[in-house]
C-alpha cells in the first residue's frame, strides 16, 4: 500500500444524503410565524443567487415551499377544468353556445371580488383560500343563470328582449337574495369560529363571504347588460347570412338533390360475383 498510495488525514461526512441518485445537503429553517411561506421563498431567491455556486451544484426548495408550488400549479389546473366543465354543462342546459359566456362573465368579476376579502381579513392565498375561490364560482354562476333561464322564458312566451331583462330581473331578484343571505350566514360562524384550525377554515369562508357580498349587486347589473351584447352580436351573425345572395341559397338546395337523385353504382358486367354464408 505505501509503494500506490499516500494516506492523509481529513475531514468528511459522516452521512452522506441523496436526492435523485445525486449528493444533497438539505438546510432547514424554522419560519417567523407573520411571515407567509410564499414570501419567504421570494426573500431566498436573491440571497440563493448572491452566492454563486459552481457548476454542477443546484438548488430545490423542499417541505412546505415544495406543497406551495404544487398546490399551486394543481388550482390553475382545477380552475381551467372547472371552466371547461362548467362551459359543457351551461351549453347542455341551455341548449346554446352563447348563454354559458353570458353565465361565465360574472366569473371575471367575482375573483378580484374574493381576493379583496382574503386582503381585509388578512388571510393569504393558500390552498384552503384556493377552494373558497372555486366555491365562489359555484355560487356567484347561480345567480346569472336564474337570470339567463327565466329571461329565455320570457322571450318565449312573446316578451321583447327589453321588457323580459326587466321582468326577469324583477322576478329573480327575490329567490337570488334568498339564497345569498343563506350562504352568508352558514359561511359567517366559520369565517369567525377560533380554535384548533380555525385559520385554514376560515380563509376559505372568507373568500366565499366576501366575493359573494361584493360581487352580487354587479353581477345583478352586469348580466343583463352581458345578454343584450350578446344577443345583439347573434342576430347581427344571422342577419349578415340572410342577405346573402338569392344564387347562394339555389346552389346550397341544389346539392342535396342532385345526391337524391344520384344513381347508384353498378356491378361491372361478366366479374363474377363471390357470396359467402354465415356456415363459411
Amino acid at each position: 500500500m505505501n509503494n500506490v498510495v499516500r494516506l492523509i488525514e481529513e475531514k468528511g461526512p459522516n452521512q452522506i444524503d441523496r436526492l435523485d441518485r445525486e449528493r444533497q445537503v438539505g438546510i432547514i429553517a424554522n419560519l417567523d410565524p407573520k411571515l407567509p411561506i410564499g414570501d419567504a421563498v421570494k426573500a431566498m431567491g436573491p440571497r440563493v443567487a448572491a452566492v454563486k455556486l459552481p457548476p454542477g451544484y443546484s438548488t430545490r426548495y423542499l417541505g412546505r415551499a415544495q406543497f406551495l408550488a404544487e398546490a399551486r400549479a394543481n388550482f390553475l389546473m382545477a380552475l381551467g377544468l372547472s371552466l371547461i366543465f362548467i362551459y359543457m354543462v351551461l351549453a347542455a342546459q341551455f341548449e346554446s353556445f352563447i348563454h354559458p359566456f353570458t353565465i361565465m362573465m360574472s366569473l371575471p368579476l367575482a375573483m378580484p371580488f374574493g381576493l379583496v376579502s382574503l386582503v381585509v381579513g388578512g388571510y393569504t392565498m393558500n390552498i384552503f383560500s384556493a377552494i373558497g375561490i372555486l366555491m365562489l364560482f359555484g355560487v356567484v354562476k347561480k345567480n346569472a343563470i336564474l337570470q339567463v333561464d327565466y329571461t329565455n322564458v320570457l322571450r318565449e312566451r312573446g316578451l321583447p328582449r327589453h321588457e323580459a331583462v326587466i321582468k326577469a330581473d324583477h322576478a329573480r331578484l327575490r329567490p337570488i337574495l334568498m339564497t345569498t343571505i343563506s350562504i352568508i350566514a352558514g359561511m359567517l360562524p366559520i369565517a369567525l369560529g377560533k380554535g384548533d384550525g380555525s385559520a385554514s377554515r376560515a380563509a376559505m369562508a372568507t373568500a366565499v363571504v366576501g366575493g359573494q357580498t361584493l360581487c352580487l349587486l354587479l353581477t345583478l347589473l352586469v348580466t343583463p347588460v352581458i345578454y343584450t351584447y350578446f344577443d345583439d352580436l347573434r342576430s347581427l351573425r344571422i342577419g349578415k347570412l340572410a342577405k346573402l345572395p338569392d344564387w347562394f341559397w339555389e346552389r346550397l338546395r341544389w346539392v342535396p338533390s342532385r345526391l337524391a337523385d344520384a344513381p347508384a353504382p353498378k356491378e361491372p358486367a361478366g366479374q363474377p360475383v363471390e357470396r359467402t354464408t354465415a356456415g363459411d
